[in-house]
């Protein structure tokens, strides 16, 4: 298709939208009285409308029911997290005993870690890339200092960093490949953000995988920008284990449950470690409060505690959505108006003679829901234009913003509107 830069064009886009209706099922901020071009759906997701009548029916069930709401409510807290087994297996490729809800990212992260990253005094390094986001690289640092203790080694020889080439925004695939090859056998553990933060790089986990294990490394993934963004087959790929945050892409609201993975070929391995919690326990046996913990088979019998419903009832919400959607139809849009934006930027930077440079791959293969472009010769400013102006974008230092067109609640006329606004932030500050 050939695009135009014209409200028009945008407009018929719009037109031929088969999701264009669900711009109405979410609630926007508004700034100057006029709803505002949202990209930051790659950090926090808009509310959608359903999500109030979610969150009131558990608030109702506990004034009537209080404590009898575990049994008694018309979605029984004590079962409430395997409604999301069907919805969220289809978002994530798997099988529904292999995903769960529960915690947050980094809290499923290291608990996932307790199974699947058992160093020895031959196999013990983590490879992950470099400049992940902080929080992972955080929980990794400490995962390992935890380890290095009883090991008697230096932490800093646990971790192997995948770094980007001089010169380049992104992480190449052989490197990758050639970094878990080079490890070899003292590799015990792959763990990537498979869509990075930053650049917006979509890496190929299905090869990353399958070379982790051919080293004899367990293989993780941390989804927080690839679940409910991007096509994932996390059983059919045979990864180990995954989590995801669910407020970005998946709008559950801010903060709010995680979701995660563990693949069928570990649901009965009883050699395999795990912290255990009276809700990760046989789920027929679990109120006759037995001494020995029997683990429920399937993701559920990583849980440990019991579930906050409140926290899960948006997020009940929106799976939903996204089971009326399908993965399908969503990625079709995305890679769509992503090229429009795309198209968009590279119109305006020859409009204002400017230098824009997207550092997301231009491969659709290696992107996603999220451009993230260098502002090379503008500052801060331009993005205070931005959002005083109701573009709510992200701004990452030095001078990158990132701009996410989640195809569920943006629109081709967004990507138009956003490009005049840009035009004239860039005229008026030059």
């Amino acid at each position: 298709m050939t695009f135009q830069n014209t409200r028009e064009f945008a407009q018929e886009l719009d037109a031929q939208d088969t999701l264009h209706h669900y711009r109405n099922e979410f609630i926007f901020p508004q700034v100057n009285g006029r709803k505002v071009i949202y990209f930051t759906g790659n950090s926090l997701g808009l509310q959608p409308k359903r999500t109030k009548a979610f969150v009131d029916e558990v608030m109702d069930d506990w004034a009537k029911l209080a404590v009898e709401g575990h049994f008694y409510a018309d979605k029984p807290w004590w079962d409430y997290h395997e409604r999301f087994a069907n919805p969220l297996s289809k978002i994530v490729g798997a099988l529904p005993s292999e995903v769960t809800v529960m915690n947050t990212l980094t809290v499923n992260l290291h608990l996932l870690m307790v199974s699947f990253y058992r160093p020895t005094a031959k196999r013990f390094k983590i490879l992950c890339e470099a400049k992940a986001f902080p929080s992972d690289q955080y929980m990794i640092q400490s995962q390992v200092h935890f380890h290095s203790q009883h090991l008697g080694m230096d932490p800093s020889d646990m971790i192997v960093e995948i770094q980007r080439r001089e010169g380049e925004h992104n992480i190449r695939l052989e490197d990758v490949l050639a970094k878990i090859e080079e490890v070899g056998d003292e590799l015990a553990l792959v763990l990537i953000g498979g869509v990075n933060y930053y650049t917006g790089q979509v890496f190929d986990m299905k090869t990353i995988t399958e070379a982790g294990h051919k080293a004899g490394a367990y293989v993780g993934w941390d989804l927080a920008h690839a679940a409910g963004n991007i096509k994932l087959e996390l059983h059919d790929w045979e990864v180990d284990f995954a989590a995801w945050c669910s407020y970005k892409y998946m709008n559950s609201g801010p903060g709010n449950a995680s979701g995660c993975f563990v693949h069928l070929k570990h649901h009965t391995d009883d050699d395999l470690p795990r912290f255990a919690g009276w809700w990760g326990h046989n789920k027929e046996r679990r109120f006759k409060m037995e001494p020995q913990f029997d683990p429920v088979e399937g993701a559920d019998g990583w849980q440990i505690s019991n579930l906050p419903i409140l926290t899960l009832a948006p997020y009940l919400a929106s799976v939903e959505m996204f089971a009326e959607v399908g993965m399908d139809k969503l990625i079709e849009k995305r890679d769509r108006i992503t090229s429009y934006l795309e198209f968009i930027l590279h119109e305006i930077d020859k409009e204002v003679k400017s230098t824009f440079e997207i550092i997301t791959p231009t491969n659709p293969l290696e992107r996603a829901s999220q451009l993230s472009v260098f502002l090379h010769g503008e500052g801060r400013s331009l993005f205070e234009y931005l959002m005083k102006n109701g573009v709510i974008t992200d701004w990452r230092e030095p001078n990158v913003i990132r701009l996410a067109p989640v195809p569920l609640y943006c629109s081709f006329e967004d990507m138009y509107e956003f490009g005049q606004i840009l035009k004239q932030g860039i005229q008026s500050h030059g």
